[in-house]
């Protein structure tokens, strides 16, 4: 099949992840496909050049747009694109002293366009990923795989096709919103669908090396490659990319 030249417009950036690594894993990612061609940008102050693109892909930390960015990704995707977020790219983070990290609900539509607002995860450990759409093709063939990754509990935004989940249910230690009990299906990867366009977010993806919890210490005492060296997570990214630039 012809492909004509898609624009990619990627947002990479943020706070407490080693956001240098991920964004040279993706752009790897990315040139396995010649007919896409990406801009590359820290943050959304340019909403008007980020909305001009042929689709959308976010890793980000703690990273917002504006009142007026939220509103124009809303009618981005709402208009018919396609938003691969990943990641932190549905959080936003406060410390407070003496109770640990806050989620504050500060960008309500850009959390319901993304369809999840990431509220806390337990302390980094193996967990297993299951595949609940089976036939979907964006999933399909993946086998159950064990993810060393941030476990995301977030504040969910329906409807979502959830097509990868974990469980989990307990508390999250040095987080404000820390107990998880009652229903312990945890969306890992998820369509929303936004009248005619789209968004499939990837929680897993999450990269920590030594300066990157500055000023909060001087130096973090590990490297943290998250789900990156996975096969299946490498199969999920590679997934993501195609279906975000098929409908351009």
């Amino acid at each position: 099949m012809a492909h004509g030249r898609v624009n990619v417009a990627f947002v990479c950036g943020g706070k407490y992840h080693d956001i240098d690594y991920a964004r040279a894993q993706i752009l790897q990612a990315l040139l396995e496909t010649p007919h896409l061609r990406t801009k590359v940008y820290a943050d959304y102050s340019a909403i008007d050049e980020i909305t001009a693109a042929d689709c959308l892909l976010t890793y980000t930390v703690d990273l917002l747009p504006d009142e007026v960015g939220a509103e124009r990704l809303r009618q981005f995707v709402a208009g018919g694109r396609r938003w691969f977020a990943l990641h932190g790219t549905n959080s936003v983070l406060k410390y407070v002293k003496g109770k640990g990290w806050d989620a504050p609900r500060s960008a309500p539509l850009y959390m319901q366009t993304l369809g999840s607002q990431f509220i806390a995860h337990p302390p980094i450990a193996p967990y297993t990923v299951e595949v609940t759409a089976r036939d979907h093709p964006l999933v399909a063939g993946i086998e159950p795989f064990t993810a060393d990754d941030e476990l995301y509990l977030s504040e969910l935004h329906p409807p979502l096709e959830v097509l990868l989940h974990t469980r989990f249910t307990g508390m999250t230690p040095g987080f404000v919103e820390a107990d998880w009990s009652g229903d312990d299906l945890r969306p890992v990867l998820y369509l929303k669908r936004i009248e005619a366009g789209s968004v499939l977010y990837f929680t897993l993806g999450h990269a920590r090396s030594r300066y990157d919890m500055q000023p909060l210490m001087a130096e973090y005492p590990n490297e943290e490659r998250g789900s990156w060296p996975t096969p299946a997570f490498q199969t999920l990214l590679r997934r993501g990319l195609a279906w975000m630039a098929e409908r351009a």
